[in-house]
């Protein structure tokens, strides 16, 4: 039997009601001091130590006193050690000892049950694991026996910022459709304002986004169960979103002017103060990089339960290095890059990682574009061929070029290699929606329909698989969508059997969705009625959606046909064309004639003057031409006109030789002599 004192003491913790948490810490560590070596109870006080040490935050302080407590205090503290565990950061830690739990606390209440599931969906959210948060929310909101007063409001307010977590991660279709849309008690609480203007930015409704802030600030603002250091508090985040909202909707002096109204040595939280400073220095709109770099440089480094998310931490470290691509930093840039993506298993095809292979590309290239990038990244391409971001980038290049020929030989051939591939990550990866999507508009642009029904057949029938296994809602749902409504234009029985498959799916993920029943309708009515007759009355009737349409009208003004773009224009055949054609084609080879220039005469022009006959001769040619020196003289005395015009004979040489030209001798007498004889010397 335990010592009288320490079963008083016990006997006293479990009957008090403390709200000063150290005086109840002290009178527990108490307890435990007197009851040290005597093998006394000091279960009770031990757990009102631990759970005293929580309230005051020193939660490496409670899980070391678990751990003092040994086996036994441990399995009682399942709920405090997970909930130690998630507020240090260790969230794999607080996972598994919730694993390790299950259903058996220990205690064996539904008390302890609902408090096990909160840590667990707080764990998941911390984790970034917002699908496995979501479901716990709502199996709390639909088990309200073991609910608190008020506990309802948080889990509401909790389940929208999953929802617009998962949105932010472009899982838009794990949240129902009807909670997308804010109803009338989310504009009653400025953090469920705040949740709902947050799914509206995923979605990049910056408009309603606006609007929802505005609501949340007013009514955080108003609210009276806060006092003023509460309120500046809580008005700090909704303030650093509306100033996001204003700069994405362009509304940058907005923007500005409450980015002002922000203290960010103020704000007592690590990720916001991050955020807050991000935001202030994009809007500064620093020109000198090195300058911007030193500012970024600045942002404080947070680690644990505070820091960032996967899709905020790559936002950070793309600024990083595009700020090292303004510095000419590009073998850093390069060889970063490569090292992150070297480390994925399969090829990442998250848009943080293809921003890697994006940025590592313009290193490669340093920064230029066209033909000169391409003859850079192509041999970078070779080496790595699982860079998404890298191939796409090539086939930006290549469509910019107007050259689709090589970009769709590159996806095809990347498509393949992911198709030999056995693991499913590789089948996910081929089949990516964006990836699919990607194959499609090049397959239309060179109009190869029948490419991309095959391309869109394959896909559904491989997240039709997918999805069975898992849930009826997945990643390819929209993919789903866009693949019936394609096949639907074949009049292939395997394409309208493949429509009505993929339709059937969407019908049963979503029982609402009147386009699913309508296609499912348009697919199956002529080969399987049966399916299709439980739909018939759900869809609106002919009648209906012709009312109130001017046949007449429309007849008369006749049908637009928007004109194909240029490279989307079908291949001419081989076979000689008409003569209309031909005679069309002519008349556009025809070159159009050239508009006569009008000449400009002279300021000097007098049209009463008689113009010079000799203007186009050149200038040695005209008679008024006199050249200077004796050389010029003698050439003109020498020249036909005005000169002497001097005989000439023909003499015949000896022997047939033929005959040759002289110039007669003057009749005076010898020429250059002036009558006179050379007087001969003595011999």
């Amino acid at each position: 039997m335990g010592d009288a004192s320490v079963v008083a003491l016990n006997s006293l913790l479990r009957s008090a009601s403390i709200e000063d948490h150290a005086e109840a810490l002290n009178l527990a560590s108490a307890a435990l001091r007197a009851a040290k070596g005597r093998g006394a109870d000091l279960a009770t006080a031990q757990h009102t130590r631990v759970v005293a040490l929580l309230n005051l935050d020193r939660f490496d302080d409670a899980l070391r006193a678990i751990a003092e407590g040994g086996d036994a205090l441990e399995k009682i503290c399942v709920f405090e050690k997970a909930y130690a565990l998630y507020k240090t950061g260790d969230l794999d830690g607080a996972l598994a000892v919730l694993r390790d739990a299950g259903g058996d606390t220990g205690v064996g209440t539904a008390r302890a049950q609902r408090a096990l599931k909160h840590v667990a969906a707080q764990a998941s959210y911390r984790a970034e694991d917002f699908e496995r948060a979501a479901a716990l929310y709502r199996e709390l909101s639909a088990d309200d026996g073991g609910a608190k007063y008020g506990e309802e409001n948080d889990l509401r307010i909790n389940l929208s910022a999953t929802n617009a977590q998962l949105e932010f991660q472009g899982k838009s279709w794990a949240v129902p459709e009807q909670e997308k849309q804010p109803s009338r008690e989310d504009l009653e609480a400025f953090e469920t304002a705040y949740n709902a203007a947050c799914g509206c930015v995923s979605r990049g409704d910056f408009a309603k986004a606006a609007v929802l802030l505005k609501r949340s600030r007013d009514l955080c603002e108003a609210t009276e169960d806060l006092n003023e250091d509460e309120k500046k508090a809580e008005l700090v985040p909704i303030l650093v979103q509306q100033a996001y909202v204003y700069t994405k909707l362009g509304k940058v002096d907005e923007a500005t002017s409450l980015q002002k109204l922000i203290s960010l040595d103020d704000i007592p939280d690590g990720s916001t103060k991050v955020v807050a400073r991000t935001n202030a220095l994009v809007l500064q709109a620093e020109s000198n990089p090195y300058m911007a770099q030193r500012l970024a440089e600045s942002l404080p480094e947070i680690k644990g339960n505070d820091r960032l998310f996967e899709y905020q931490s790559s936002i950070l470290r793309r600024n990083k290095y595009i700020l090292d691509l303004q510095m000419q930093k590009f073998p850093g840039v390069q060889k970063s890059t490569s090292r992150i993506l070297s480390k994925e298993p399969v090829p990442a095809i998250s848009s943080s990682k293809c921003d890697l292979g994006v940025l590592g590309a313009a290193a490669a290239s340093r920064l230029q574009t066209g033909r000169d990038a391409l003859r850079h990244i192509l041999p970078l391409l070779e080496t790595r061929p699982d860079d998404v971001g890298l191939l796409l980038t090539v086939i930006q290049l290549y469509v910019q070029l107007e050259n689709p020929g090589p970009a769709i030989n590159l996806l095809e051939a990347f498509l393949k290699r992911l198709e030999t591939a056995t693991t499913p990550d590789h089948a996910d990866v081929r089949f990516a929606p964006g990836l699919v999507a990607l194959a499609v508009s090049l397959y239309r642009t060179q109009g190869r329909h029948s490419a991309i029904r095959r391309e869109l057949a394959n896909a559904a029938a491989h997240w039709q698989k997918k999805t069975e296994r898992s849930s009826p809602s997945g990643p390819g749902t929209s993919l789903l969508r866009e693949a019936g409504i394609e096949l639907l234009r074949s009049s292939h029985p395997a394409d309208l059997a493949a429509a009505g498959e993929a339709f059937s799916h969407l019908v049963a993920a979503q029982s609402a969705d009147r386009t699913a029943k309508a296609g499912l309708v348009a697919s199956l009515a002529t080969t399987d009625f049966s399916k299709v007759e439980p739909y018939l009355n759900t869809l609106p009737s002919v009648e209906d959606l012709t009312r109130g349409v001017d046949v007449a009208a429309l007849l008369e003004a006749g049908v637009v046909v928007a004109p194909a773009p240029a490279h989307a224009q079908p291949a001419r055949g081989k076979k000689r064309p008409l003569e209309a054609d031909l005679q069309v084609t002519r008349e556009k080879q025809q070159p159009a004639a050239k508009k006569r220039r009008r000449r400009k005469l002279p300021k000097s022009y007098d049209p009463d003057k008689q113009p010079d006959p000799e203007r186009w001769l050149p200038l040695r040619d005209r008679s008024s031409y006199r050249p200077k020196g004796k050389k010029g003289k003698k050439r003109v005395a020498e020249a036909t006109q005005g000169g002497v015009v001097r005989d000439e004979e023909t003499l015949e040489l000896a022997g047939g030789a033929g005959s040759v030209k002289v110039e007669k001798a003057p009749a005076g007498g010898a020429a250059g002599g002036g009558g006179k004889k050379k007087k001969k010397g003595k011999k």
